[in-house]
């Protein structure tokens, strides 16, 4: 594959109070969780922590952008990088899974907790999820467009490869025994093969 910067990804600051956050949500789930535990893990009061975050929702919206917000800005290098449609999506793949792997704490509550959000904070979550899933899109109709990729229904392609991908995070241990690289390179094989191409294509 062509220089990959999303290679380099790593976890977000997120600084004490966002980190206690992303603990607690993990633990209880948003409606769980209460600003005063959250407090108490970030080893501040409850008028301290209102002072930086204005609510509930608000550590929520701030957890989920810290995470998201750099993985849309690498995906914009990995979906223009390649020679064709076949080592885009290969690159694709390979950073979602980095983003996946590096920061699995934050992945694992990305879905399942953003519901909970209020309408317009939840558009600004929906902005940049759907700049990372456009992102796939275009690369499969490229591919199509191509004539490389073998696809029926691309909507239905990308949330099955989306799907997959974001499963990652509920098994995946940093001291396991497969690292991040083995882990894409296995994704990127099953995504190409999943839209018709071989994975011997990728140099």
């Amino acid at each position: 594959m062509s220089e990959a910067p999303w290679r380099d990804i790593r976890a977000p600051e997120y600084g004490p109070i966002l980190t206690a956050a992303l603990e607690v949500f993990l633990e209880k789930g948003y409606h769980g969780a209460s600003v005063r535990e959250i407090a108490q893990r970030a080893g501040l009061t409850v008028p301290s922590l209102y002072y930086h975050h204005e609510s509930k929702e608000g550590l929520l919206r701030d957890v989920l952008s810290t995470s998201l917000v750099p993985i849309a800005d690498f995906l914009d290098i990995a979906a223009e990088t390649g020679a064709d449609a076949v080592e885009r999506l290969a690159n694709v793949v390979e950073c979602l899974v980095y983003a996946m792997t590096v920061d699995a704490r934050s992945a694992a509550i990305d879905a399942a907790e953003a519901r909970y959000l209020s309408s317009a904070i939840r558009d600004q979550y929906v902005a940049v999820r759907d700049r990372i899933e456009d992102h796939v899109r275009e690369v499969l109709r490229a591919g199509v467009a191509e004539g490389v990729f073998v696809i029926d229904d691309i909507s239905e392609t990308r949330r099955a490869m989306l799907g997959m991908i974001q499963t990652i995070p509920r098994w995946y241990r940093p001291d396991g025994k497969a690292s991040p690289e083995e882990i894409s390179r296995r994704y990127v094989r099953m995504v190409l093969r999943m839209v018709g191409t071989s994975p011997d294509r990728i140099r």
